[in-house]
């Protein structure tokens, strides 16, 4: 039976509101997962480059960096295996953004049309995940934000998070403006600070471990930078949603895997090139590479900067994520809800091993994307069949279709967990293959098998 409760929810009066209608327009957006009207879109796909690219310059994509050099592999390698990763994770976003303009819905909100009611499921791992990099990114905000001001790091994190709080309360257009300036502001920061880096610093260095080591090293780092451009896969739509329906999709993807591919292969590059500088200390590390006086404290605003910049997509998303899982709450708060959330979660992290805590989140807050990506994909194809846009308000969802849609969903991440390799969680596959993580791509794979095995079966027999 069709589910008709995805028209419903997607329709609740609390779900709608004030939209901005040009670029430009910075009043608050209270307009949250319902589809926006054909007539009511603006903006070009150019724009998705900067609201892709600025996210990513930050010193959480500068630590991930790091990680490559922590796991023995060298510079070469370590960059090799993180440009592998970043483009493969970029083209799935990419793809996913392609449906902004073709729905005027967000991502998870589309997702509807494959999980009906059991959307909840990724909803809520959503709405966890945005809270958990928003913790990521604001970590190093909150330590700079403390070594500029000399105060405490509590009271940092909570300056970091109003100032984050208050953009994705705006939403939307503000969202998109800010992430323009910061990604001229932050390009040329970074650049300086990569200058600094090669005069006096040896940034080619060798792999330190060898043989299957070495292999399962180059895996995991490859697994590590696809984990950050994928984690993005369910946030996709949410900043393409109102762009006019005859977007170029060519533009729309190629501007979407453009932003997100430089921008994480320029920061990670940086910190495949500083890891020893940088360590654990990441923000007065950076402030002695710059060398410290008026240039250092420079720096430490901008990585605050650059932390609230990227903070606020997950606030956004978030804030969609907490409608489509049904909690009645208009956008502007519920974005500041995934704020304030989150200042329990940085206080954790910054407590101990920063190195491990931050790994663990950074593989364990996605795992679930790529089965996520996987079913909504194949549902969309079969949807989709030719149609220039589709209203995901007005789509059926078959009960048995959203039921297998989430059994396959937890089956696939059942299956991947043998390959896991974090220090919370060490499948006994990926500690056989020296620490080669490979979860996110079984995950992929057996979700594709599953749920495209089974609607192929089911359109047979409907067929026949």
């Amino acid at each position: 039976m069709p589910d008709k409760g995805a028209k419903s929810a997607l329709t609740e009066p609390t779900f709608t509101g004030h939209r901005p209608v040009r670029a430009g327009d910075l009043s608050v957006e209270t307009h949250g997962i319902a589809p926006i009207g054909e007539d009511q879109r603006y903006g070009t796909p150019g724009r998705l480059f900067t609201v892709w690219f600025a996210p990513q310059v930050n010193v959480a994509g500068v630590f991930s960096g790091t990680l490559a050099i922590v796991l023995g592999l060298g510079f070469w390698l370590g960059m090799l295996a993180m440009v592998i990763g970043t483009v493969l994770g970029a083209a799935i976003v990419g793809y996913l953004s392609t449906w902004g303009p073709r729905t005027g819905t967000g991502q998870l909100p589309n997702s509807r049309m494959a999980f009906g009611g059991a959307v909840v499921v990724p909803g809520v791992l959503q709405w966890l995940s945005s809270i958990a990099w928003t913790a990521l990114v604001g970590l190093f905000g909150g330590q700079a934000l403390a070594a500029l001001l000399g105060i405490p790091f509590w009271a940092a994190v909570l300056i970091a998070l109003g100032l984050q709080g208050a953009v994705g309360f705006f939403g939307y257009e503000l969202i998109h403006r800010v992430q323009a300036v910061l990604s001229v502001v932050l390009f040329v920061t970074f650049v300086v600070f990569a200058v600094k880096l090669v005069g006096g610093h040896q940034i080619v260095t060798p792999a330190l471990v060898s043989g299957a080591d070495l292999a399962g090293a180059f895996v995991l780092e490859v697994t590590i930078a696809f984990s950050l451009a994928v984690s993005w896969a369910s946030y996709a739509a949410d900043f393409s949603r109102y762009l006019p329906v005859h977007s170029s999709r060519g533009r729309v993807f190629g501007f979407t895997v453009a932003g997100l591919v430089l921008s994480y292969t320029f920061v990670q590059s940086i910190g495949i090139a500083a890891a020893d500088v940088i360590g654990e200390h990441t923000a007065e590390g950076v402030r002695a590479v710059m060398g410290g006086g008026v240039l250092g404290a420079l720096a430490l605003v901008i990585i605050t900067v650059a932390s609230i910049g990227s903070g606020v997509m997950n606030d956004y998303s978030g804030s969609l994520a907490l409608q489509t899982i049904g909690v009645k709450v208009r956008r502007p708060v519920s974005a500041v809800i995934v704020t304030a959330v989150a200042f329990g979660l940085i206080l954790w992290l910054n407590a101990a091993d920063t190195a491990t805590r931050f790994l663990d989140v950074l593989l364990l807050v996605s795992y679930w994307v790529p089965a996520f990506a996987a079913i909504v994909v194949i549902d969309w194809a079969l949807r989709i069949r030719g149609r220039a846009s589709i209203n995901p308000a007005q789509e059926p969802t078959d009960g048995r279709d959203a039921a297998v849609a989430v059994i396959v969903f937890v089956v696939a991440y059942a299956a991947a967990i043998p390959f896991m390799n974090t220090s919370m969680l060490q499948g006994p596959i990926a500690v056989a293959w020296h620490g080669a993580d490979i979860a996110y791509f079984v995950n992929l794979l057996v979700a594709a098998v599953l749920y495209g095995g089974y609607r192929f079966v089911r359109r047979r027999g409907a067929s026949g």
